[in-house]
């Protein structure tokens, strides 16, 4: 525990004021009890895990700090063949997937190298290369705020979506555990790969399956060149991760951004069909009851083509653009959240200019808005 901490000792974007107290229990009955004590009193509160998705305000908060740090990781045999992890909610997530793959587990190979802990995974449904928590959460333990009571909420309870969960919408509590169902890889092999740009750096075919190993080394290596790896001798990785999701849009909106423009239909491709010689051709699938698909797009690129090249700053700002990839923002040893908010609403403007597209931010944010 410790008093009058500033909050940019607890965030990978190294901004944020001070706060009253941070709290650090070891162990989750001290979590709850941390946690209950707070929401027994009247001032502001926050809870903080890995503080990697976060932008806090240079004011801080005017009250107290609840920081996850519980630690802790079992295995065991499921009925349904799987094995389950679970997770204490401040064990770091790369250690989670780290674990996985040294037990021969497939299922979050590719999720390698995200920052953050494992209690803030669901929060956000993390993400990468052709996975998503999504796929293998089966629940969480949580402390809820209206209730106070440790509730058990299968995944499904959870809300979860593109880069965001009922947790992260307002539902108000303490993640202090979760499990994840994966599958035990006797030979050591990795999921189906499922994402174009890991299947090239692997050199394999999409729907490979390859070491587990080999798949969690080159997500590394992916994430490493865009600075999105924790690295203290990388001044690109001192950020929030990706500032923005990638936008979804209509189908007949993308339509008119540039042939170039990435996209990816959100509404998988129906399987191709062998039909027996004179048999009678199956009518087309039914299309969404909005009358039309949605596509997403790529922010990375909207960004890059809206005049804004890695590196890029505004004037005495302390906060720029990744120089490995657009779509971080970056502090350069003496950024504010000021300064990270004005470069941000700056990139949106450019966007939104450009295309009339509104990029959404990923952090949470705390006493700052866009």
């Amino acid at each position: 525990m410790s008093s009058g901490s500033e909050l940019r000792d607890f965030t990978t974007l190294r901004v944020g004021g001070p706060a009253d107290r941070v709290l650090e229990p070891g162990t989750r009955d001290e979590l709850v009890a941390a946690a209950l004590e707070l929401w027994s009193g009247v001032g502001d509160w926050l809870v903080l895990g890995g503080g990697s998705n976060v932008v806090i305000s240079d004011e801080g908060i005017d009250g107290e700090v609840l920081h996850v740090v519980t630690r802790g990781i079992s295995r065991r045999p499921h009925d349904d063949g799987t094995v389950r992890l679970r997770v204490e909610a401040g064990e770091p997530w790369a250690a989670v997937v780290a674990d996985a793959v040294e037990n021969g587990l497939a299922g979050i190979e590719a999720l390698s190298g995200i920052p953050g802990s494992a209690g803030a995974a669901p929060i956000q449904n993390i993400g990468a290369y052709g996975q998503e928590l999504s796929e293998c959460l089966v629940g969480i333990d949580f402390l809820d705020f209206g209730t106070g009571e440790v509730q058990r909420l299968a995944a499904s309870d959870l809300g979860l979506g593109y880069r965001t969960s009922a947790l992260k919408q307002g539902r108000l509590g303490v993640v202090l555990g979760i499990e994840l169902a994966l599958t035990a890889s006797p030979d050591r092999l990795s999921q189906p790969v499922a994402y174009d740009q890991l299947a090239r750096a692997l050199g394999v075919e999409l729907g490979a399956r390859v070491p587990l190993t080999e798949v969690r080394a080159t997500v590394l290596g992916l994430r490493a060149s865009k600075g999105m790896v924790l690295d203290a001798a990388d001044p690109d990785s001192v950020s929030a991760g990706s500032f923005f999701t990638n936008p979804i849009v209509s189908e007949n909106f993308a339509r008119g951004l540039p042939s170039d423009a990435p996209r990816w239909p959100t509404e998988p491709e129906p399987p191709a069909q062998v039909l027996p010689l004179g048999a009678p051709i199956p009518a087309a699938p039914a299309a969404p009851a909005s009358g039309e698909y949605l596509v997403k797009l790529s922010a990375a690129w909207l960004i890059e083509h809206s005049g804004i090249s890695r590196g890029f700053a505004l004037p005495g700002s302390g906060a720029a653009i990744s120089s490995k990839h657009t779509l971080a923002i970056v502090n350069t040893g003496r950024a504010t959240a000021a300064d990270i908010v004005q470069l941000a609403n700056y990139v949106q403007t450019r966007v939104m200019s450009e295309f009339g597209v509104m990029l959404q931010p990923e952090p949470v944010l705390v006493g700052v808005s866009l």
